[in-house]
């Protein structure tokens, strides 16, 4: 019986390799040999992270941008023209964000924030806007949810408090590696001395994903008081060469309010001096202002390129 079964065995590999013939031969190059994840601790990580968070205190970038409104769960996405701009910020909450017509260079919106309050200058429909820098209520319409501090709670980073719980994992997906610090903040309403670390008064405050490969900041991922993320932001191209190490690529996603900003970064200067006058949009005279959140028909945010004469002057460039 053994002398049977082996005698089978031969034969079903004969019928599958067709006797003796090699049909087809294909030579693949060797896979690239993946590169060592690096090690680190909590407490690496953690350093890591504050020192970076430290690190920049200003900004001003030329930048390219492109807004995609709505998410397939709701069944309408619009994917608007990516558009050339500059963005300066300075810490806490300053940001001015300048948005240009491709080509022609003329611009297209001046937003300006102190982190309280917005003003949007938008030439084509000479509309000065102003409105409060936190959404209070989100709008069906994604493209009027965007809100200044969006963009700064992407751009500077909110050192790790020595006084909440950090937890620490490493998790592997199909073609990454990540370590994985989970900050925990206390439940809304309570004070950090009063809750404990095995108090059930904490909460789920941010996700911050380590890329194994290099140990840079992949991804930060913010959540509500309910426990629910509202913004997933991915960082990439980081410039390692550059005296203050930064991200070149920069994807916001904010999940609450459906819309998801990409941001690529085509030069940049850091920690420069920025005089307050910089971060001061007056309403243009003769424009209309309308003050968002407060009128009965809220208007749409929806920019198009401006017309001749309706230009506002830009900041200067970065240096670098």
């Amino acid at each position: 019986m053994r002398a049977l079964k082996w005698m089978g065995s031969l034969a079903l590999v004969a019928a599958l390799t067709g006797g003796c013939a090699i049909s087809r031969r294909t030579v693949v190059a060797p896979a690239k040999a993946v590169a060592p994840f690096l090690a680190a601790t909590k407490a690496d990580l953690v350093a890591k992270f504050d020192r970076q968070a430290d690190a920049v205190t200003s900004i001003n970038a030329g930048v390219t941008m492109q807004l995609t409104a709505g998410a397939a769960y709701t069944g309408v996405i619009e994917q608007y023209d990516k558009v050339s701009g500059f963005i300066l910020a300075q810490k806490p909450s300053s940001i001015r964000v300048i948005g240009q017509a491709p080509v022609v260079g003329t611009n297209i919106f001046d937003m300006v924030s102190d982190g309280e309050t917005f003003h949007i200058f938008i030439p084509s429909k000479n509309q000065f806007l102003v409105g409060s820098a936190r959404l209070e209520h989100p709008s069906a319409k994604p493209q009027e949810n965007i809100r200044p501090q969006h963009l700064i709670d992407a751009i500077f980073w909110q050192p790790i408090s020595k006084d909440v719980p950090v937890l620490f994992e490493e998790t592997n997906q199909q073609t990454a590696h990540f370590y994985v610090l989970t900050v925990a903040q206390p439940h809304s309403g309570a004070e950090i001395g009063n809750a404990t670390a095995a108090s059930p008064d904490w909460e789920i405050a941010r996700k911050i994903w380590f890329d194994r490969t290099n140990l840079n900041v992949a991804e930060i991922q913010t959540y509500d008081p309910d426990g629910k993320m509202n913004s997933d932001i991915h960082y990439s191209a980081w410039n390692i060469g550059d005296p203050i190490p930064y991200p070149r690529e920069i994807s916001v996603h904010r999940i609450t309010e459906d819309y998801q900003l990409q941001i690529e970064i085509t030069k940049v200067a850091m920690n420069e001096p920025v005089e307050a006058s910089r971060f001061v949009l007056a309403q243009p005279p003769g424009s209309t202002m309308v003050r968002v959140g407060e009128e009965s028909e809220p208007k749409s945010l929806e920019i198009k390129p401006a017309g001749p004469g309706l230009l506002v002057p830009k900041f200067p460039e970065p240096k670098s």
